[in-house]
């Protein structure tokens, strides 16, 4: 992988579930070096995530490189998990989708899309910061300490 000359985004068919798991441990494994702890994403089944939730996937130069995961929640649009594989980081990749997600939000009526992630991943606050999102809550669960933040999206252009 590296840089993709082409970047194709799809919707993730069963079929890719073995590989989309690969990116996602690829994506978070150095924060199990960091808290001696496997982000949730990792323990996903993605042959059953990819058959209950809108999940897309970003080929670089045709290997999954990117993944995306949105779904209904009970607070609202959640976007549920964004991994991207160390190869296809810096190339555009997460940037498409997250303006994605927003996009899925948006057509599905919500005015925000709000996701979480760990206390300890502060480079994706600070990311998340960046591009509109704001903290509204911290919670513990299933062993990890989490920050809520929502972003409000302006209407369609």
């Amino acid at each position: 992988m590296g840089a993709p000359a082409d970047l194709l985004v799809r919707p993730a068919t069963p079929g890719d579930a073995p590989a989309v798991a690969a990116c996602v441990e690829a994506a978070y494994r150095h924060y199990v070096e960091r808290n001696g702890k496997y982000p949730a994403p990792m323990l996903d089944d993605y042959a059953l995530v990819i058959g209950t939730h809108d999940v897309t996937v970003a080929e670089c130069d045709g290997e999954i490189g990117g993944v995306l995961v949105v779904r209904e929640a009970e607070e609202g649009f959640l976007l549920d998990n964004i991994a991207v594989h160390p190869d296809c980081q810096g190339a555009g990749v997460g940037r498409r989708l997250l303006e994605l997600s927003e996009d899925k939000a948006r057509a599905a009526g919500y005015d925000s899309i709000y996701l979480y992630t760990q206390e300890i991943m502060v480079e994706n606050q600070e990311l998340y910061a960046r591009i509109g999102y704001v903290e509204y809550a911290r919670r513990h669960e299933i062993g990890l300490d989490r920050i809520y933040m929502r972003k409000q999206l302006a209407p369609a252009s």
